[in-house]
């Protein structure tokens, strides 16, 4: 046998260099091979499952002839997996929103109606002397037009609306789709919620002028949903404009038999006074005692000069001429004195106080109670009638200026406008669930 014989002989005996390898792995301990693991890189997991994974994933499988492991799963890639979620979250509620909206969705038919709260009532002017009234019967004010607003909307015009129109049966057709039906049956509640969100009333705050919308799943169902919202709108502004009217005729009576009664009380007070003091007119008296004071201080000066010139012709104290003159100024003074009494001091009837002063006082007191109550009197009865005249026209109305029509196409539901907003919703929706898990995730490293 020669030399090349015994080494073919020699290689055939030896173990290859790969199972040699494999041996050589499994003589080794436990513990060495997971620390020349570590070594290598950490491992994320304690325990012997983590260890032979990871010397599973190191070893080059294709250097042990005989040994064929379950081939590795192929990770994805980024953006198929991206692609994934996306179709995931948000392509497909987008086309589930898109097949409700264009195969199963009712068309919505909306009828549109403009109108105003107007007022011609115009101001009593300012003789009327009831400020309180002014107010009342002044021009309408935007309270109406908010009053009308919370009407349409409130569950009084629901009920009003089904009592008259079945409006719950007109929600509920068969054309409409079961998600935008109205489930009949239910209680008022539940129909004064539908009823809000197929009727809508805005108010432009500049004009003031409303704008009511109705929706309904027929033309004709929302063109008489719309007339009965103005009628009963305009017998609600009527019956409100009735009210203040009655209110304002009401007060303004109240007001006139109070000043009547007020007139009535001054003229028996003056009445009274003349009784007690025993003469008409006070004022006209002292006039008339002052006038007749002067004359007499007029005759007493004229005699008091006749009787120096008596006096000075050096008559005798005693002849007949001194002695008349004498007498007649005695007399004259003697009635001013008398008359200045009556003024101050002297009473002029029995029980009357003791001076006319007094009396004057109560008189020009008297009379201009009288005088307001006159005044006012006469202002209140202008009043009164002006507001029975007033009441007897429709003050406020409302105006009608767009009339509902009945409409010839559905603008209800926006479908492109709702598949765009539940497209952007679902993105943002899904990103901001992305960014948040993925934060998670980094904290937790």
């Amino acid at each position: 046998m020669n030399a090349d014989e015994v080494r073919d002989r020699e290689a055939k005996t030896r173990p290859s260099d790969g199972l040699q390898g494999l041996m050589d792995l499994a003589r080794r301990s436990l513990p060495e091979l997971r620390r020349d693991t570590e070594t290598l890189e950490p491992l994320e997991q304690k325990g012997a499952m983590a260890l032979l994974r990871r010397a599973r994933e190191k070893l080059d499988w294709q250097r042990l002839p005989g040994l064929r492991p379950s081939a590795p799963k192929p990770e994805e890639k980024l953006q198929v997996v991206l692609a994934k979620r996306v179709a995931a979250f948000v392509l497909l509620p987008t086309a589930l929103m898109a097949v409700y909206l264009f195969v199963f969705a009712s068309d919505q038919y909306v009828a549109e109606a403009k109108f105003a709260v107007r007022g011609n009532v115009e101001p009593m002017g300012e003789a009327s002397g009831g400020g309180e009234f002014a107010g009342l019967i002044g021009k309408h004010n935007s309270q109406d037009s908010f009053i009308v607003r919370d009407f349409v909307q409130s569950r009084a015009m629901a009920e009003m609306a089904q009592t008259e129109l079945n409006v719950a049966g007109m929600f509920s057709r068969r054309e409409a789709d079961f998600w935008s039906r109205y489930r009949n049956g239910q209680p008022m509640e539940e129909l004064a919620k539908y009823w809000l969100q197929h009727v809508n009333a805005h108010i432009e705050m500049v004009s003031g002028v409303i704008t009511v919308t109705v929706r309904a799943f027929t033309p004709e169902d929302a063109l008489a949903i719309s007339k009965l919202v103005i009628e009963r709108s305009e017998r609600l502004v009527n019956d409100i404009s009735r009210r203040a009217q009655a209110d304002l005729v009401s007060h303004a009576e109240k007001d006139a038999l109070a000043s009547e009664e007020r007139l009535k009380k001054s003229r028996v007070a003056l009445q009274s006074f003349r009784n007690t003091w025993g003469i008409i007119d006070p004022v006209k008296s002292a006039e008339s005692t002052l006038k007749t004071i002067t004359e007499l201080q007029k005759d007493k000066l004229k005699a008091e000069n006749d009787l120096q010139v008596l006096r000075g012709s050096r008559l005798d104290e005693n002849s007949r001429g001194i002695q008349t003159l004498v007498a007649t100024v005695a007399a004259v003074d003697g009635q001013i004195t008398r008359l200045r009494n009556q003024l101050t001091n002297e009473g002029l009837a029995a029980g009357a106080p003791n001076n006319i002063t007094q009396a004057l006082l109560e008189f020009e007191g008297l009379k201009v109670e009288q005088t307001i109550a006159e005044k006012l009197h006469e202002s209140l009865q202008l009043m009164l009638d002006r507001a029975r005249i007033a009441a007897a026209k429709q003050q406020v109305y409302l105006a009608t200026f767009v009339p509902p029509r009945i409409p010839a196409s559905s603008i209800y539901p926006e479908r492109g406008h709702v598949l765009l907003i539940t497209f952007f919703c679902c993105f943002a929706l899904w990103s901001s669930a992305s960014l948040l898990i993925s934060g998670v995730k980094d904290q937790r490293l």
